[in-house]
């Protein structure tokens, strides 16, 4: 299978499952528990019809959105996500210049492995830092410092993830960082030998954000235990409030689902929010972002900006979330799947199909620009 024969979400994971070592593919494709709210994720599209409208006059379709102050060319952006490196050596720095290619924006993570000084110099597309609320209290001033120095456009906190999920696909190949591999894990990497030839023969794998406050190599420290023992599962609102006004831009917090958060997050002053339950891996049985996205755009809508990420695969899933009052969408594991079977050549043709797939639809719906989607184009089953 050839990148030239990938057309949708699944031809790309598809290939991205022949190129990776088992334990790298499951971290990607996993989720917690029985992963049931993975899969429901992108179901809950599937309850949802569209209702076109012909004879509209669709010559000139214009997809731009403007997002906590970000101009962005389609309504779609790349959400920042860990250790991009490991899936491909070209990392971050792909899913950068592939969203710089097609106007939007993208984000690095605190367990980025580029740092978000050398991607911010390199590209002026809108770029948002996912931020992760540590116990060291000193350590998240300095990494807020940091980001603002850089430049970056967008902070993104994430909330839902004060401690790790129960992924237990990780746990039964003992997938690490460091790694620190079952014997199965270890078969694994040894019958997929070009990803490590790429591995050691490119830049040393590191994470430059956290590189000068936390010591990863004296052990096996797992991702789960990052999340428990690095984060703070103490932090509260008061706590959000200050960091909002310390920052004092564009603040947007990932991983709200109920109305309430959501009105709160607009009471303290943040100018966005992601509805989210992290793909899946956090909270299993957690209600979808999109069966969620229309009661909290009723509730808050008016006050900040709704955006939604989670289970996205299909231009037409994005063109529900928009009728329906999120004002961009996040993708995850579709551009991952790419990027690990191809590095910046997969990013570039994953949103250049979401792009097309975007186009298309419109024109169908009879919409020429985001603003003729509304709930009149939609019906629930």
């Amino acid at each position: 299978m050839r990148l030239s024969h990938c057309h949708n979400f699944h031809d790309f994971r598809k290939l991205a499952k022949k190129r990776l070592p088992a334990p790298i593919f499951n971290y990607i494709d996993g989720a917690a528990d029985d992963e049931i709210t993975y899969h429901q994720n992108t179901a809950s599209f599937e309850r949802c019809d569209l209702v076109p409208n012909v004879l509209r006059g669709v010559k000139d379709i214009d997809m731009s959105v403007t997002v906590m102050g970000q101009k962005l060319a389609m309504p779609v952006y790349c959400s920042p996500t860990a250790l991009q490196r490991l899936f491909h050596h070209q990392g971050e720095n792909a899913v950068a210049a592939a969203a710089h290619k097609f106007g939007t924006m993208f984000g690095v993570s605190s367990l980025g492995t580029v740092s978000l000084e050398d991607i911010r110099k390199k590209y002026n597309n809108p770029q948002a830092y996912q931020f992760y609320f540590h116990k060291d209290r000193a350590l998240n001033k300095a990494m807020m410092e940091r980001a603002k120095l850089a430049g970056i456009n967008v902070m993104m906190l994430t909330v839902d993830s004060i401690t790790g999920g129960n992924r237990e696909r990780d746990l039964r190949t003992g997938f690490s960082i460091p790694f620190k591999l079952t014997l199965g894990g270890m078969l694994q990497f040894a019958i997929k030998p070009m990803w490590g030839i790429h591995y050691i023969t490119h830049e040393r794998f590191k994470l430059p954000q956290l590189d000068e406050h936390v010591d990863m190599s004296g052990g096996a420290l797992s991702i789960g235990r990052y999340f428990t023992e690095m984060l703070d599962p103490s932090m509260t609102w008061d706590d959000v409030a200050e960091m909002v006004q310390f920052w004092n831009g564009q603040f947007c917090l990932k991983g709200i689902i109920s109305v309430e958060d959501a009105k709160r997050a607009a009471d303290i002053g943040c100018t966005g929010i992601i509805l989210s339950n992290h793909g899946g891996r956090q909270l299993d049985g957690s209600r979808t972002p999109f069966d969620q996205l229309s009661e909290i755009v009723d509730t808050v809508g008016n006050k900040i900006d709704v955006i939604m990420d989670s289970g996205i695969q299909r231009g037409t899933h994005v063109l529900k979330a928009l009728s329906i009052g999120a004002k961009a969408v996040g993708l995850g594991r579709y551009y991952l799947y790419p990027l690990a079977a191809a590095g910046q050549n997969g990013v570039e043709r994953a949103l250049h199909i979401m792009k097309t797939e975007i186009e298309r639809d419109m024109r169908l719906m009879g919409a020429s620009c985001v603003d003729d989607l509304t709930r009149a184009n939609v019906r629930f089953r």
